[in-house]
């Protein structure tokens, strides 16, 4: 696709309400933030749409949850991607971005080449993990991979874990502006619905959805179900390219979809990417080992070396200075 001049709006959250419907919701705009995920690997196309896809869905979650500290998403499946994980941080002080990264493991010589990005993941689980930092409980809530996308396993977790009827619509793929390389872009909408009860579930009976899942329907009804019907057939018209825009901006997008649902916004969400490792944290992770241990990740150079999976540090450690045994005081060795 190619794309005109870009607007303000990219690398933002604009979250927003439905106020004639009870919905809430968020639109993401990637640009720079998605190319610099992306550009911390070289993965084949198959691998590079399920991170690029990954990386919008936590986009989206992460701005709707009033986080201190971290949401992660994990998906781990038996097929060739293995896994694609991703963070977001929320932001440290009010104006400051939010920071997301992502990354991917993969089995190259299982890939089936041509197929659809979803397919490589095969059988496997979808999970949200919540961590609000020191003197909290992290929260982990986990659903199988359901349907035929991430954002169709988002939407399953949502039902199932949370009972929140939650819908995606996404957009994401290379673009290009006239005289400049392709990149990649992504967008998307996200609606949510705050249910005041789940009568499937009240009534202790299983799921309409993949495999007994319980899926939006099974958890309104009424006015409720009636009124997310109306606003996910309005969602039914939005087009790939007031997703990823530029055009279009976020906020006129919401007016023309759901003017008849009075949409009112807030203020939007600056993202970039960021990685939070750190020698220090390494070292943390590896306090747990004995020297014997460490002993067996040492190379023949007498060094513990590290790599960051998401943006690819590189980290070498005095083995003497390592683990619960160590011998050394770090902060005279690197």
């Amino acid at each position: 696709m190619t794309i005109g001049e870009k607007i303000a709006w990219d690398d933002t959250v604009l979250p927003f309400q439905l106020d004639a419907s009870d919905i809430r919701g968020r639109v993401a705009r990637l640009d720079q933030t998605l190319q610099n995920v992306l550009a911390q690997h070289t993965y084949p196309p198959e691998i590079e749409a399920l991170v690029a896809e990954a990386t919008l869905l936590t986009a989206l979650i992460g701005q709707t949850i009033k986080l201190r500290w971290k949401l992660s998403l994990q998906v781990r499946g038996d097929g060739p991607a293995r896994l694609i994980a991703t963070d977001y941080y929320a932001p440290k002080d009010d104006g400051t971005p939010a920071q997301i990264r992502a990354y991917a493991s993969y089995d190259a010589d299982r890939l089936q080449t041509g197929s659809k990005p979803f397919s490589q993941i095969g059988k496997g689980y979808f999970a949200v993990l919540l961590d609000q930092g020191d003197g909290t409980q992290p929260y982990q809530g986990i659903t199988p991979i359901a349907g035929d996308a991430l954002s169709a396993c988002a939407e399953t977790y949502f039902a199932q874990s949370e009972q929140l009827p939650t819908r995606f619509a996404l957009s994401f793929g290379r673009a290009q502006l006239p005289g400049e390389d392709s990149s990649w872009r992504a967008g998307g909408i996200m609606l949510q619905h705050m249910p005041k009860a789940s009568p499937l579930m009240a009534g202790g009976e299983g799921g309409t959805g993949d495999r007994g899942l319980l899926q939006a329907a099974d958890v309104l009804d009424g006015d409720e179900a009636e009124n997310w019907s109306r606003a996910n057939l309005l969602l039914d018209t939005v087009e790939e390219t007031e997703l990823i825009g530029p055009h279009v901006q976020p906020s006129d997008l919401l007016v023309r979809l759901f003017h008849e649902e009075q949409p009112r916004v807030y203020d939007a969400q600056p993202v970039s990417f960021g990685c939070t490792c750190s020698a220090d944290r390494v070292r943390q992770s590896l306090s747990i080992y004995s020297a014997k241990d460490i002993a067996h990740m040492t190379t023949d150079d007498d060094k513990v070396t590290a790599d960051c999976q998401f943006c690819g540090a590189h980290y070498e450690f005095d083995p003497r200075t390592l683990g619960f045994e160590a011998e050394v005081d770090p902060g005279a060795h690197g």
